[in-house]
């Protein structure tokens, strides 16, 4: 039903707080709901925004019907001067969300004419952000598509890692620096700090304001709190893709070397995805034991790596999950090749590093399983196979 307001469509107010006013008013005879996206361009085109919302929220609490809405994609601001303890508007919230990217399972939903391993690469490459998936396009090829974008100087998203990193940072090369070096193996703090020649306790603060804003996080082995052992590496999808690939080949991209740009790329796809596919197979595992269909009843999961005490090497598990006395181990391989016994022995084999009284293996393949690693899963019984496509089904 149409809400007649008593305005003229061409009408204009002199300043947001007289617009402000006129929409305060007006909710006190019907709920309205107001709106502003972007707010931090706003609030940053007018200095008092904020102060004049504090105050007409203030005065206006117990007779308006208004239900005011501020959205922002710059975190940092959103944190800093909305949400902050000395921020004018502390404390009037009543509620508020970090909207997430969508998961592998709904970028699949979006995908619908890509082939099932094309839809996990397009999620490695562009994440889960909806204004990042609407580049792509999935009547073309998962090439194509690399080359449109990440390769492609036009395109928003060849610009996108530099352009918000200067709305978020007042530094963006440094930071540059710090997201290239971790894209391109430094994981640890002193080889970040070595790779971009700055003092671990700057790179630290660096670091730190990036795991803010979601680009990188922070890992430890699982059940570990060892700060030791803490590593560094990509959270979104985009910006891994991105600051592994393109900032080596920036030369040749800016001569429109598009097809050489890709054929130095396409070897390393699978080796990339590697990592992508340990996110698709944990997104997996928290959809089993949602739907309370997974094998162990875990609280949490993640990757754990360490010395193993026999071998004197260092070994590494891609997946982890406990629940008391019972543990889930996972292997993860997004290689065309069938996985074999060997890699289910080698599972089981660093499994006993950990003490626990029941045991549940999981092993994820891109392709599918030897005959003689279906048979051992089957012979000990607490092996679960799953082939990359049937992950699709859940």
């Amino acid at each position: 039903m149409e809400y007649n307001t008593g305005i003229a469509a061409d009408s204009s107010f002199a300043s947001f707080q007289s617009a402000l006013e006129y929409v305060f008013e007006l909710a006190k005879i019907k709920r309205i709901v107001l709106v502003i996206d972007e707010y931090p361009y706003v609030a940053r085109a007018s200095k008092s925004l904020a102060s004049t919302l504090q105050l007409l929220i203030d005065k206006n609490k117990d007779s308006s019907k208004l239900f005011l809405i501020l959205c922002g994609s710059s975190m940092s601001y959103m944190e800093d001067h909305v949400l902050a303890y000395k921020a004018p508007l502390y404390g009037r919230r009543t509620a508020q969300f970090k909207i997430k990217p969508f998961d592998f399972f709904e970028v699949c939903e979006y995908f619908t004419n890509l082939s099932d391993f094309d839809r996990a690469l397009a999620y490695g490459i562009v994440g889960g952000t909806p204004q990042y998936l609407m580049q792509l396009d999935d009547h073309l090829s998962i090439e194509e598509n690399i080359k449109n974008t990440h390769l492609n100087p036009t395109s928003s998203i060849f610009e996108e890692p530099n352009n918000l990193l200067k709305q978020e940072v007042r530094e963006p090369a440094i930071y540059n620096a710090v997201i290239t070096a971790i894209a391109t193996g430094c994981s640890k703090m002193n080889e970040i700090s070595n790779k971009i020649d700055e003092d671990t306790s700057v790179c630290a603060t660096y670091i730190r304001n990036l795991i803010t804003l979601g680009i990188v996080k922070k890992e430890s082995p699982y059940g570990e709190k060892s700060s030791r052992k803490t590593i560094y590496s990509i959270e979104d999808n985009m910006f891994r893709f991105w600051y592994r690939f393109v900032p080596e080949n920036t030369s040749i991209i800016s001569r429109g070397a598009t097809d050489l740009a890709y054929k130095r790329i396409a070897p390393q796809l699978s080796s990339y995805m590697g990592g992508v596919f340990e996110e698709i197979c944990k997104q997996y595992l928290w959809r089993l034991l949602l739907e309370d269909k997974c094998a162990v009843n875990f609280s949490g999961i993640g990757r754990w790596w360490g010395a193993n005490p026999k071998t004197k090497f260092q070994e590494e598990i891609d997946i982890i999950g406990t629940d008391k006395d019972t543990a889930l181990f996972a292997e993860c391989k997004w290689t065309s090749e069938k996985v074999d016994l060997g890699v289910l022995e080698t599972l089981v084999e660093r499994s006993t590093l950990f003490s626990f009284k029941k045991k549940h293996f999981y092993l994820f393949a891109k392709t599918g399983f030897t005959k003689g690693c279906i048979n051992k899963a089957v012979e000990m019984g607490n092996v679960t196979l799953v082939v990359y496509e049937d992950m699709l089904k859940v």
